[in-house]
């Protein structure tokens, strides 16, 4: 019986509560997010267009993590500012049912990053304060997983509602309020807050300083790994566009949300099973092993013949190695950082990651749209194989962790 419980009890009621508070969060943004590239065609809005929306949004989230992850490590009660950050993400979001204007889009696409990246750092170190270093892998997995499995449920909420809403992109947006807000209840009364004494002041640039050196060589390989890896929403955009002169506007929009959640389901699965396998193998091989199928990916845009099946496989791509990617990131980040500055160490992560997704999307979508689909994936293709090596050669020691 005791090994029983000691095997079950990195599910407690905390990581229980944040997985489900993920799952409608995610809820609510996909569905947002799977309709958002026409959406936007309904308007003439080209790729750059989405790319500049995605990457400014990601850009300016990052300052909003960096600074959360920097004062949650001061606080007594990190909780009331991830209940926040959940609530103004589900405002912002419902907030396109009002867009006639692809500026008004960047504006709520900004304004629910900026929701986002107060509540990222504060939501992982939540997480990671309730589970034992020996549990980091399957807690974020499990947290992946149901923030994926809403992945799955919004694309699907979006390809059942569309049409029985005639259409209407508006009367959807506005419905995403409901899981928005369901994750900012559950975040604030089911997630149990574990105590802690709050560090005492240090500068920012100190409390920088200070941060492990494996870690910031970490940091290295994530951030040029970030600067190519675009928005999977640019995914929906590209399925739509190579499918429309054949199937017409209509079908090939359909079929890109359908390919979207099969996106969504090999992420949900690779998410929980990559933080399985993280609490028994080195986490950086698995990470390297992410990066590599987001080469992959890129270099099956640029060869691949269009057809619905090579399609799926570069949407099957992405999805593995997103979720190898998120899970993989966190659970390193938090083996290498002691638990008093996992805030800090979560919300620089988060902010070295909103930085290249700004320079990714921007990049990925100017050089689609000004030059060609092969430049702009080969950009990405070369970034992420070299933070892939990067991450690779880490000087881990096994299973040594920061206590």
């Amino acid at each position: 019986m005791t090994s029983i419980k000691s095997k079950t009890r990195w599910l407690n009621r905390t990581v229980l509560a944040i997985g489900l508070t993920s799952l409608f969060s995610d809820w609510s943004h996909e569905i947002a997010t799977a309709v958002l590239p026409a959406f936007l065609a309904t308007m003439g809005v080209a790729a750059a267009w989405l790319g500049i929306i995605e990457g400014v949004s990601d850009g300016l989230s990052s300052f909003t993590k960096m600074g959360s992850g920097y004062y949650t490590d001061k606080l007594r009660r990190r909780k009331p500012i991830a209940v926040f950050g959940y609530a103004l993400t589900a405002l912002a979001t419902a907030s396109f049912a009002l867009a006639t204007q692809g500026w008004h889009v960047l504006i709520g696409r900004a304004s629910e990053r900026l929701g986002r990246g107060l509540r990222q750092p504060v939501r992982k170190a939540l997480l990671a304060a309730a589970v034992t270093p020996e549990t980091y892998g399957r807690a974020f997995g499990f947290e992946r997983m149901m923030d994926t499995l809403g992945a799955i449920v919004g694309p699907a909420s979006a390809f059942v509602l569309l049409p029985l809403l005639h259409h209407s992109y508006p009367k959807l947006f506005a419905l995403t309020i409901i899981p928005g807000l369901i994750a900012a209840g559950l975040i604030a009364f089911a997630v149990k807050e574990t105590k802690r004494e709050p560090i005492a002041h240090v500068p920012f640039r100190q409390q920088v300083r200070e941060l492990p050196k494996l870690y910031k060589q970490m940091l290295v390989g994530v951030g040029l790994f970030g600067c190519g890896a675009f928005a999977h929403s640019m995914l929906i955009l590209l399925a739509t566009q190579r499918l429309m002169p054949t199937m017409g506007a209509a079908v090939a929009a359909s079929i890109a949300v359908g390919l979207y959640l099969l996106h969504n389901v090999f992420y949900a699965a690779f998410a929980f099973a990559g933080g399985w396998l993280a609490d028994r193998v080195p986490k950086n091989l698995l990470l390297a092993l992410g990066y590599t199928l987001a080469a992959l990916m890129a270099i099956a845009i640029i060869a691949l013949p269009v057809s619905v099946w090579t399609l799926a496989l570069i949407f099957i791509l992405g999805g593995t190695n997103v979720g190898l990617e998120e899970t993989l990131e966190d659970s390193l980040a938090a083996e290498l950082v002691t638990k008093e500055h996992h805030g800090m160490a979560f919300g620089v992560m988060a902010s070295v990651n909103g930085i290249g997704d700004f320079i990714s999307s921007v990049v990925v979508g100017i050089l689609w749209s000004a030059v060609s689909v092969s430049v702009a994936f080969g950009y990405s293709a070369v970034l992420s194989i070299g933070g892939a090596v990067i991450i690779l050669f880490l000087p881990l020691h096994p299973r040594k962790v920061a206590k």
